[in-house]
């Protein structure tokens, strides 16, 4: 058996990777540690999988019996106030390098993490894929590359560079880490607010394939330990470099955006 421990699983993530690991493997044996009053946004009411209810930072000693004999841990729980979050995550990979350090580390990032190299949606060419006008385009432009450092637009995004950091910290010192720079990860595309959420959107079950993929590079020496990758679907208008993640750790992403949003357009 695989044992993975979902560090905050009652998310858009969580519940998908719950949903969609053991699905893509039957080996994977998922448990999550959330608070017991979040909101559960798994849609599969046959889950029976193990959930521990408490605060990593306020039961550290909890936290860290719960890390024992795991093989994967991947790390998606968030606190609001940046001085807060990076609290947590000091908490989170300290605790996975004393108790389990053979266990490989997802650490969660975002796009969020790179934000200022396309936000604010007002410069060129990202204003015109951001409206949608696609045919004014005369060339797309090369995605954001996998390498791109961290440059955040946000706060949320300085959390999230924090992370990334920690990732290569843990590889540095040996261990198997990769951090995800998600995307909007959701079962459909019907996030329209949210200023080109087509070319950002992520499945939930190409999130799965994602941490299948770079779990199962760790576990046969090929996993590029320290390394940051954005999780995206196989959208037709991406901006983001999704080539580097399928060479290097197998990611096959099968979903795409724009049939979800012609979907709900009813066309």
């Amino acid at each position: 058996m695989i044992d993975v421990l979902l560090v905050g699983g009652k998310g858009n993530i969580g519940s998908g990777l719950r949903t969609y690991l053991p699905k893509l493997d039957p080996e994977y044996r998922v448990s999550a540690i959330d608070l017991e009053d979040a909101q559960d946004k798994t849609a599969d009411s046959e889950d029976r999988q193990e959930f521990i209810y408490l605060d990593v930072v306020e039961d550290e000693a909890g936290f860290r019996g719960a890390l024992e004999g795991r093989d994967l841990v991947v790390y998606l729980a968030r606190k609001e106030v940046l001085g807060e979050m990076n609290a947590m995550t000091d908490c989170v990979f300290r605790a996975v390098m004393e108790v389990c350090p053979e266990a490989m580390m997802v650490g969660s990032s975002s796009v969020h993490a790179t934000g200022s190299a396309y936000v604010p949606f007002d410069k060129e060419p990202y204003k015109t894929i951001a409206a949608r006008e696609f045919d004014k385009l005369e060339t797309w432009p090369d995605p954001l590359p996998a390498t791109l450092p961290s440059c955040p637009w946000s706060d949320y995004g300085l959390a999230k560079s924090y992370v990334e950091a920690w990732c290569r910290r843990f590889a540095a010192n040996g261990h198997g880490a990769v951090a995800a720079r998600w995307g909007g990860i959701n079962a459909r595309n019907v996030n329209r607010e949210e200023t080109a959420y087509f070319s950002v959107w992520c499945h939930q079950e190409d999130a799965a394939r994602f941490v299948d993929c770079a779990y199962k590079a760790h576990r046969n020496g090929t996993l590029p330990s320290g390394a940051h990758y954005y999780v995206i679907s196989n959208n037709t208008y991406n901006i983001f470099d999704i080539e580097t993640p399928k060479r290097e750790i197998g990611y096959a992403p099968v979903y795409d955006a724009e049939s979800y949003f012609a979907a709900d357009l009813g066309s």
